[in-house]
């Protein structure tokens, strides 16, 4: 059970719902790929799959850390292939299910992470600067140092932007030039799941009303109770920002769901960059189809049955 199946796509395209249909008919569990549903207290504005959800089958990096720890592509990295070896080892089927690309192919490519400790103070520095309005000079300074980076990085997203000034600054050596493959140990099946864009849009609009309906204010406010200040990278993902501000009274609460749903209709393009429709490795569905859940289920079946396959050839040889 050395295989793995990687569910991607943008968000609000039914990721989570048809990986626990898949988990649920397969005997699977799920590694989440998500960069946001690792914090904790962090769950309405995260989309983080719910009581019932998890209760239905195993979920793995979900809620592992506090909305103020340190947390990186490596520590994801090293919990991520220990989840996924405890589950083949139990001989389950691994689901990679998430829309954060850096996170994905990480794992799917094989990339080895330098592990560079954190420069408090330096980050500390870069975070005011962005927080004041200079996230548009240190996306300029990104480009100039190590450009691969800013290009794939995209200049919206603070924190990435951040943590690849800080390894430049520490090592002196681009973050883009640190990341070696080693092919990883598992087989892997790629499902990517799109819709139109006109669809897409309007799934993400209706996700946020129900997000704003479910108590996403709350949610920021009891977060900012609790110490958790706008600040903290934790805090810049979508729709904490924005519901921020308005608690701050810097807009009103229209303004703010609007700016929310600008921002992830942004993002979910910015997906596509990694999830690309022409990538061979992916095997994309429309979830417009009335069979999309069927049609994976037998392209998943197919994959793990011509997997145990050529493992009992190979061990046939070996013998």
């Amino acid at each position: 059970m050395n295989h793995l199946v990687a569910i991607v796509g943008p968000t609000a395209t039914g990721k989570s719902r048809l990986a626990i249909r898949l988990a649920q008919a397969l005997d699977g569990e799920i590694v989440s790929a998500d960069s946001r549903q690792v914090y904790r207290f962090m769950d309405i504005g995260t989309a983080k799959p719910g009581p019932e959800e998890l209760s239905l089958v195993p979920h793995h990096l979900i809620g592992v850390v506090n909305p103020d720890d340190d947390f990186g592509l490596a520590q994801y990295h090293e919990l991520a292939y220990q989840a996924i070896s405890d589950i083949q080892g139990r001989r389950k089927l691994a689901l990679l299910v998430g829309g954060s690309g850096q996170y994905v192919w990480s794992l799917l490519e094989g990339w080895q992470i330098p592990r560079v400790a954190p420069d408090h103070e330096m980050r500390r520095r870069l975070e005011e600067r962005a927080a004041a309005g200079g996230k548009t000079g240190l996306y300029r300074e990104l480009t100039e140092v190590d450009p691969a980076a800013a290009q794939q990085i995209g200049p919206h997203n603070a924190r990435r932007i951040i943590r690849a000034l800080e390894v430049y600054r520490s090592l002196g050596v681009p973050f883009s030039q640190l990341k070696r493959k080693k092919a990883p140990p598992f087989r892997t099946l790629v499902i990517g799941l799109t819709a139109p864009r006109e669809e897409l849009y309007r799934r993400i609009d209706l996700r946020v009303d129900g997000m704003i309906a479910q108590g996403l204010v709350a949610e920021v406010e009891g977060l900012l109770g609790m110490g958790y200040h706008l600040g903290l990278p934790a805090m810049s993902g979508i729709g904490y920002g924005q519901i921020g501000r308005f608690l701050k009274g810097e807009l009103t609460l229209d303004t703010a769901i609007q700016q929310i749903k600008s921002e992830t209709h942004r993002f979910a393009r910015h997906q596509y960059a990694w999830f690309q429709l022409k990538d061979s490795r992916i095997r994309w569905f429309d979830i417009g189809s009335e069979n999309v859940e069927r049609e994976v289920l037998d392209s998943v079946t197919q994959f793990t049955e011509a997997a145990a396959d050529e493992l009992c050839q190979a061990s046939g040889r070996r013998e």
